[in-house]
């Protein structure tokens, strides 16, 4: 959403300040060409006040000085002009002794010519014939006092303008904020579904959003129903092949085929390796139970129950015990952590003699896990070969070997780390380490 936002705020000051620039330039120039449109006017009949002081004299032409104003008497007043003629020229007494520049043609002078005390001149240049030969009359007026003022006009048109456009981001900061906010929120309970917080999103929403918060609740519903057919077939289904594999079983054991020993024990294996796969299956989706998607692992909340129903797999003459803190929450889904768990554990018990301890700790790096036994433990040459998946080193314990091989698999997969050790009780401890993931 932050990004969004900046996204959005550039955008918005880019636009304001091309169109606020391009505006404001076009307001000064159209008024300065509106000015210079008046200017010229008065320019003009100043000209034709010069030309009508124009007599014919003993000399030739003269200029009646009494006739013009006074300002073209004063030094450097701001008003000049300059007259040209066959026989030569005049100048105003305002220019002292500098020379104003003929323009080029007549018409006001676009380029304004420097003037006496860097004075910045609007010129007009008139071609008139009078007295029967051509005269050339420019005048000019002092632009800078108007130049100035433009300038300070631009100046406090940016700083209106800079005050403006910072009021007008704030108030498009919160615009876009309050905007935005269903889609915060819609954010927000997408982590919870991530977390396992909640299983819905809210269907109060606006109505843009509403198509896509719909879909999404579809989707998660039906992911949830999916999830609970298949855990529902695969119960109906390990319940249904139960009573042929007891059958099987039984007649693998009977006395018809005891002139087929080699059937009969490669039949027997097979049948006791389908009937454990089977009674694994069926374990697991009895710890998994109902779980929201992506739900995280709530320690005090998933464990109590998780070791109840290995006691009750296992009997109650196994003490099963866990030392977690109070209030732990792991960051990993909630059902591979009960896979990981429910295998060790599972393990642990069908070793033990009396004991069971599960374990679980923060650490500077990430999470400790460990799970003790009582049990004989394995020597410690043999301890690599176990972690590989299918192996077994007791036949006579019921198992399929693939309990530490998937636990291996899942930690591989979060980048943590499984050691064997011996355990405190005498057996055998299985020791994780896990990077702290999200933290």
């Amino acid at each position: 959403m932050k990004s969004i936002q900046a996204r959005l705020s550039v955008g918005l000051i880019a636009v304001l300040v091309v169109i606020g620039l391009g505006f404001a330039q076009l307001t000064l120039w159209l008024f300065e060409a509106g000015l210079q449109r008046y200017l010229e006017v008065g320019l003009r009949k100043e000209s034709e006040n010069l030309l009508v002081a124009l007599g014919r004299g003993p000399d030739g032409l003269q200029l009646d000085e009494r006739r013009i104003s006074a300002a073209y008497q004063r030094p450097f007043s701001g008003y000049y002009f300059r007259i040209d003629f066959e026989q030569g020229s005049w100048r105003s007494r305002s220019l002292w002794d500098l020379d104003m520049p003929k323009p080029a043609k007549p018409g006001l002078e676009d380029t304004h010519v420097l003037g006496p005390e860097g004075q910045q001149l609007l010129a007009l240049r008139a071609d008139y014939r009078r007295l029967g030969q051509d005269i050339s009359i420019s005048v000019a007026q002092d632009y800078s006092p108007i130049r100035q003022g433009f300038q300070r006009m631009q100046q406090i048109g940016l700083g209106m303008g800079l005050v403006a456009l910072v009021l007008v981001l704030v108030l498009q900061r919160i615009t876009v904020t309050r905007s935005l906010r269903p889609l915060e929120r819609a954010r927000q309970q997408i982590a919870q579904l991530q977390q396992g917080q909640r299983s819905q999103l809210d269907a109060e929403v606006p109505s843009e959003l509403q198509p896509l918060v719909d879909q999404v609740n579809h989707l998660l519903a039906h992911t949830e129903d999916s999830l609970r057919r298949s855990r529902n077939a695969l119960g109906n289904l390990g319940h249904a092949l139960k009573t042929p594999m007891a059958v099987l079983l039984s007649l693998a054991s009977s006395e018809r085929l005891r002139d087929l020993p080699d059937v009969r024990m490669q039949m027997r294996e097979q049948l006791e390796q389908i009937q454990q796969r089977l009674e694994r299956e069926l374990n697991r989706a009895r710890l998994a139970g109902d779980a929201l998607p992506g739900a995280q692992f709530d320690c005090d909340a998933e464990l109590p129950s998780l070791l109840a129903t290995l006691g009750m797999i296992h009997g109650e003459g196994l003490l099963l015990e866990r030392d977690t803190p109070a209030g732990l929450l792991l960051p990993w889904d909630r059902e591979d952590l009960l896979e990981l768990l429910g295998n060790l554990l599972d393990n642990a018990c069908k070793w033990a003699d009396s004991e069971v301890r599960l374990g679980i700790a923060t650490s500077a790096t990430g999470y400790q896990l460990w799970v003790d036994d009582d049990g004989p433990g394995i020597p410690e040459e043999k301890r690599v070969h176990v972690l590989e998946r299918g192996s077994r080193l007791d036949e006579q314990v019921n198992g399929h070997g693939l309990g530490l091989g998937i636990v291996r698999d899942i930690i591989d997969a979060w980048g943590g780390t499984i050691a064997l050790q011996e355990s405190p009780q005498g057996g055998l401890r299985v020791s994780i380490e896990l990077p702290g993931k999200g933290r």
